[in-house]
């Protein structure tokens, strides 16, 4: 993901991040608003013309039964703005601030699910991705108290300083003087705190990945059998110490700015100065009066605190949201080099594919994974590709599906340029089965269908095919995994493999590639295997990648790949005949078993 040339500015950001809230929820927003005015205002009122009318009246000595009064107007005031605040952070906001949340991260996960494979391989990607989903919920949580706060302390500055002008304008010029004289410094704090933020998502990615394998099923044989244990744990202390020293590195900087800001407004500006203009206001000009002076105290520290809070502690915070919502409008602004095309691609029976001088290299690799690859896929052809690890076979299929486009050369499906479709018309053409497959904590049914709507007996057949023959408790519905359900069955790499291969089966579409289809399986699950796929595959394109060579034998033609080229391509048996690298491989293998 490339960053933006052009960075907004503080204040788009924060409206940027607003819109995208009221959009999801908007009387959450506009709630917040009253929320922060019934917190701020009704307390910074009584303070000021409360205290003052409070002063007044005894001052005066007549009518003291008036401050019963007042005193029950303060309570009822402070109670009403304290049940509202109540009723509404348990019976909405705790709610509303859920599904902004969940709506928001839905738009950061359709994102991604659209972004190029090629954004995965990007480090750079990564970190800002998982900044922006770990900043999401924080982002939200923080931003909506500082919104809330903002609007508060406007209408309470707005309010307090129409009062205190009517005393003495005067305190107005002390506060501002102070207070923009060290505003600078909460720009440079907010830089500090973004950088600190940064460089943390970059440590805990490194101990959090660490912290996993100690957990994950996938690990636990590896971490039990082998002596891995120490050097993990060191790695993982390397990791938390780097989180360490980072945060001493930043925090020496950010505690020292606060303190330079904090004593020169609070100490110097607000617990001297002012004091001693106000007090020289009651004993040498005589100018306010007992309830004066306490109202302009009160009043003064009120909009001191509001003018402190809008201008200097929230333009640092707001400076460090502005820069985490930056990262988001990059994410959500990240360009696709892989483009729909204008047609939706027919998902009928199989055509013609045909590569021509096929090249490809990897962002960021000097040389190319592919080089001038030139082959044609006749209809209901089975084609296998073998080779050497790293000879571009897997590289090929994903070429062939369009998570990368090539940098030379055309894929052409009927003669037409796969290009020429849209993205997901295209790849539903296709069933594929990785290498590297997952499995969800789904049900059966639906880790094979992958969808939630499986057809129960489709999904028997496709299983069968695949030579799964685990009972399945609940049949189709019966959940594998035990993430979220503790009566959810294990499998084993086999079984896993055998649930993956069965979506092959499942799926209605011309075109399956399977890679590595029978690595975890036994040598009779894997004949069985070749055996149903073969019958079942009869009315597709079948293109599979194996290294387990006694596979090929029944397919079309062979592709041998070496070091990003097609070397040596026919059946079994005319491969043979030539004595090449596929015989050689072949041959070696052969006596293994023999052996």
């Amino acid at each position: 993901m490339e960053k933006t040339k052009n960075a907004h500015s503080m204040l788009s950001n924060i409206l940027f991040f607003v819109k995208l809230l009221f959009k999801i929820s908007p009387l959450l927003v506009i709630g917040e608003f009253i929320w922060g005015i019934l917190l701020i205002l009704p307390n910074r009122l009584i303070s000021v013309i409360g205290v003052k009318y409070i002063i007044d009246v005894v001052t005066e000595g007549e009518n003291l039964h008036r401050i019963f009064y007042a005193v029950l107007l303060i309570a009822v005031i402070l109670i009403f703005s304290t049940l509202l605040s109540w009723l509404y952070r348990e019976f909405f906001w705790n709610t509303e601030k859920e599904k902004v949340h969940y709506g928001l991260n839905k738009t950061l996960y359709e994102k991604a699910k659209k972004l190029d494979q090629e954004s995965y391989d990007n480090p750079e990607f990564y970190n800002n991705f998982i900044l922006t989903i770990e900043s999401s919920s924080d982002n939200i949580q923080n931003l909506l108290g500082l919104v809330r706060n903002y609007v508060g302390n406007v209408f309470s500055l707005v309010t307090i300083a129409g009062v205190l002008l009517s005393i003495d304008p005067w305190c107005l010029v002390i506060i501002l003087f102070f207070i923009c004289a060290f505003l600078p410094l909460s720009r440079k704090i907010g830089d500090l705190q973004m950088g600190r933020r940064i460089d943390n998502t970059k440590y805990h990615r490194r101990s959090d990945y660490f912290q996993r394998i100690f957990y994950l099923q996938d690990y636990c044989k590896e971490v039990r059998m082998n002596n891995i244990s120490p050097l993990l744990i060191d790695r993982y202390n390397d990791a938390a110490d780097d989180v360490i020293r980072n945060q001493k590195k930043y925090w020496k900087k950010i505690s020292s700015l606060y303190m330079i800001q904090e004593s020169g407004i609070q100490i110097i500006g607000f617990m001297f100065v002012l004091p001693l203009y106000l007090g020289y206001c009651v004993l040498v000009k005589e100018s306010i009066t007992p309830g004066d002076f306490v109202a302009a105290f009160n009043g003064a520290h009120s909009i001191a605190i509001s003018i402190n809070f809008l201008t200097v502690w929230a333009v640092a915070v707001f400076s460090e949201r502005g820069k985490m919502i930056e990262k988001y409008r990059e994410f959500l602004k990240a360009d696709f080099k892989i483009k729909d095309g204008e047609r939706i691609a027919e998902k009928s029976e199989p055509k013609e594919i045909r590569i021509e001088n096929l090249s490809f290299t990897y962002p960021g690799n000097k040389e190319p994974t592919l080089s001038d690859i030139n082959l044609t896929i006749k209809p209901y052809e089975k084609i296998a590709l073998v080779g050497y690890n790293g000879a571009g076979k897997t590289t090929l299929t994903n070429l062939l599906l369009r998570l990368y486009d090539p940098t030379e050369g055309a894929i052409k499906i009927d003669g037409e340029n796969i290009k020429s479709c849209t993205i997901d018309s295209h790849r539903d053409r296709f069933s594929a089965v990785f290498q590297d497959f997952q499995l969800f904590s789904c049900n059966v049914g639906e880790n094979v269908a992958l969808d939630k709507n499986a057809d129960e007996e489709k999904v028997m057949e496709a299983l069968k095919h695949s030579g799964f023959t685990k009972a399945l408790p609940n049949g189709t519905r019966t959940e594998l995994l035990r993430e979220f359900d503790d009566e959810g069955i294990m499998l084993s790499g086999g079984e896993s493999q055998k649930i993956v291969i069965a979506r092959a089966f499942y799926k209605n579409c011309p075109y399956v590639i399977l890679d590595e289809p029978s690595a975890n399986l036994d040598p009779v699950a894997e004949y069985n295997l070749n055996c149903a796929m073969m019958e079942a595959a009869a009315h597709k394109t079948v293109i599979f990648i194996s290294h387990r060579l006694s596979t090929t034998i029944n397919a079309d033609r062979i592709f041998v790949m070496e070091k990003g080229r097609i070397i040596e391509s026919g059946s079994h048996d005319e491969l043979m005949k030539m004595n090449g690298t596929y015989a050689y491989m072949f041959n070696l293998q052969a006596e293994k078993y023999r052996s």
